[in-house]
């Protein structure tokens, strides 16, 4: 039953945000959470990721249909043969979106601020760490040095996104630098409104809108907003002030019937090869309880990811085994998800000490000489996602384990991960087409990436170091399926489900060439079927 505040705040939202707009100059899109921070030079946050792919640019691109790399920044690139330098012909004539000009400068800064304190930018230097330095030949030629063969640095070195120097060499506040956004690319910021949407303006001086093969990128204006509610969402794509929504499963099922589908919004079920991410708990293994690894594994077989997928998921997806989706060549076919099996459970935490030696339905234990209850809080930054923490909540329940659920508001939620101050996390990590297990999984991303729950193993650091320098694509796979064997098998996440399908759906108001492309939706090409609508 809906308590009355938050009845009233779903009708002020219905009210205020689902206007069908008069014309059709805006798209509206749907980012799910408010950016932690919206400046985006160092940022891991996956809504600032969002906002910054309108507005800055990377060396080079990628094609959706492909893969293969394409110009951006840079026009022309060349690979040495040790596979140790790469140099860049950069575009000329791209002007920031203050009036500067772009040159060399601004690509040798935007590596160098990466190794600098002043934006924070300490979670994202592994990815740069096969990366020595960037040297200007000249006003638009560039090389990068590599310190080593890693197989991913052109990688690296390609996708470096790319900053206006003269702005972020600034001495401002770093608040200033989270309301204000100079980049390169298709979009602008027009405005800000905290709490409710962030407004992008096309960037008419953009140097793709001068070439002709250039088809993204149509609309005039794009408004971001931040609802979490799957509720509201789906009721503002039915009235019109969304123009997209990414789906999940129940929604595409159970909540896109009536009279509007099919005639002012539609739905659609796809497939392409964009890696699929996944839900996950994670256990902070510097717990005192959680550090065991026969209780991460008795918790793993309390959770009923069948009856999960049923409930919510409609068959669509299946239970997740680890870190890799489930049709990638890097995951390892002969490993299995964990079955819900309580009495099993019950029995390893017997055999790990744990006994209710009160009679009050919680096992205890003595952890350095006290008395522990096993109780577990897991913060969550989503409603969407309680209905799944509550079926594990009272399975575990009946095996005398006490699972406390905190919703945490995103920036606060952020910030406990970041100063490591917690005893589970439930999130979600998207997925790449090449695993580099590195950034979340080895030792030394504890500190400086995104490993927040202190996982730490000799033989998966060694196997990870190893695929590093390991060319052969084949090759590499075979060493990181021992990775992701290792990872499994140390129970450090609770994995969820996968699914290979993927639903969203989109108003009338909208023009595709097709459902999806080979790697992505591709919403980036669509356009209005007409300027303006007839009212």
């Amino acid at each position: 039953m809906l308590r009355p505040v938050l009845l009233i705040l779903m009708v002020v939202l219905f009210s205020s945000c689902q206007q069908r707009p008069k014309s059709n100059t805006a798209f509206y899109f749907n980012i799910v959470n408010e950016p932690s921070r919206l400046n985006p030079v160092g940022s891991t946050d996956a809504s600032a990721s969002k906002v910054a792919g309108y507005i800055f640019e990377s060396m080079l691109g990628q094609d959706i249909d492909t893969k293969e790399w394409k110009p951006a920044l840079a026009t022309e690139w060349t690979v040495s043969e040790n596979k140790m330098e790469y140099t860049f012909k950069l575009r000329e004539g791209v002007l920031w979106q203050d009036g500067k000009e772009f040159t060399a400068e601004d690509v040798k800064f935007s590596f160098d601020i990466l190794f600098k304190d002043k934006f924070n930018t300490v979670a994202v230097r592994p990815y740069y760490t096969g990366l020595k330095e960037i040297q200007i030949i000249d006003k638009y030629n560039i090389k990068v040095i590599a310190k080593d063969q890693f197989w991913q640095n052109f990688e690296r070195a390609a996708g470096l996104t790319i900053y206006p120097k003269h702005f972020y060499e600034q001495d401002q506040k770093k608040s200033f630098f989270n309301k204000n956004l100079i980049g390169s690319g298709p979009y602008k910021l027009e405005t800000y409104s905290r709490g409710n949407r962030i407004v992008l303006i096309k960037n008419k001086d953009w140097w793709g809108f001068k070439d002709p093969e250039q088809k993204e990128w149509n609309f005039s204006k794009i408004v971001l907003r931040f609802v979490s509610d799957g509720s509201v969402k789906i009721e503002m794509l039915k009235k019109g002030s969304l123009d997209f929504l990414g789906m999940r499963a129940e929604d595409y099922v159970k909540k896109t019937s009536g009279d509007e589908w099919g005639k002012s919004v539609f739905k659609v079920k796809t497939k392409n090869n964009a890696p699929k991410g996944y839900n996950w708990i994670g256990w902070n293994l510097k717990h005192p309880i959680l550090k065991d690894r026969r209780v991460r594994k008795a918790l793993s077989h309390l959770v009923n990811r069948r009856l999960m997928i049923d409930k919510f998921e409609y068959g669509y997806s299946v239970p997740a085994v680890g870190p890799i989706y489930p049709s990638s060549p890097y995951h390892n076919k002969k490993l299995k998800a964990v079955e819900f099996d309580p009495k099993l459970a019950l029995k390893i935490l017997k055999d790990a000490g744990w006994r209710d030696t009160d009679g009050d339905n919680i096992l205890d234990k003595k952890i350095d000489g006290k008395k522990t209850k096993f109780s577990i809080t897991i913060m969550e930054p989503s409603e969407t996602f309680m209905k799944y923490l509550t079926i594990f909540k009272e399975d575990a329940k009946k095996a005398g384990v006490e699972i406390n659920i905190k919703i945490i508001e995103w920036n606060s939620f952020v910030k406990l991960l970041d100063e490591r101050k917690f005893d589970a996390c439930r999130l979600a990590w998207s997925a790449v087409l090449d695993w580099n297990p590195i950034q979340i999984w080895h030792t030394d991303s504890f500190k400086g990436g995104s490993n927040f729950i202190g996982f730490s193993n000799k033989e998966a650091d060694e196997l990870m170091t190893k695929a590093k320098f390991i060319h052969n694509r084949s090759e590499r796979i075979k060493v990181l399926q021992k990775v992701e064997e290792i990872i499994i098998n140390e129970y450090p996440y609770i994995w969820f489900s996968y699914t290979e399908d993927t639903f969203y759906g989109y108003t009338d108001r909208i023009k595709r060439e097709k459902d999806t492309y080979r790697y992505g939706v591709g919403s980036s090409y669509w356009d209005f079927k007409s300027k303006v609508r007839e009212e």
